[in-house]
């Protein structure tokens, strides 16, 4: 599966990067929301996987023009500090999954699991990965 990784940490997204690479998927990482739209435009992903909290541009902002773009990409949300005001609004922009960055690679087979059987849902409570 071909992953767009929208994060800032360059840490966090090199060991998620490598982690999806071991798993046999391909991982392309950005480190802006900016970064990631230009990507996605380039070379559309099998899936996004995408933190809130980035420079600039955060990830609600990027998942509306993600949307903007393509309606029906799957997109999991990483997070470890998302408000509920988040979680609602990117459940409403038809995000497949939101997980916590903690348990990312715990639960990051399930939701992919997901992606591939299931269309995004909107309105649909995502598990949370805890």
């Amino acid at each position: 599966m071909n992953l767009l990784l929208i994060e800032d940490e360059q840490d966090v997204a090199d060991v998620l990067a490598l982690a999806f690479r071991e798993d046999g998927h391909e991982a392309v990482i950005a480190y802006t929301g900016e970064e990631g739209l230009t990507l996605l435009r380039q070379n559309r992903p099998d899936a996004v996987l995408l933190d809130i909290r980035l420079p600039k541009m955060n990830g609600i902002e990027v998942l509306r023009a993600i949307r903007s773009i393509d309606q029906a990409l799957p997109v999991i949300i990483i997070t470890g500090l998302a408000t509920p005001a988040e979680i609602v609004e990117a459940q409403e922009l038809g995000v497949t999954d939101i997980i916590e960055k903690s348990h990312v690679l715990k639960y990051f087979s399930e939701s992919l699991a997901r992606v591939l059987r299931e269309p995004p849902s909107k309105g649909e409570p995502p598990d949370l990965g805890g």
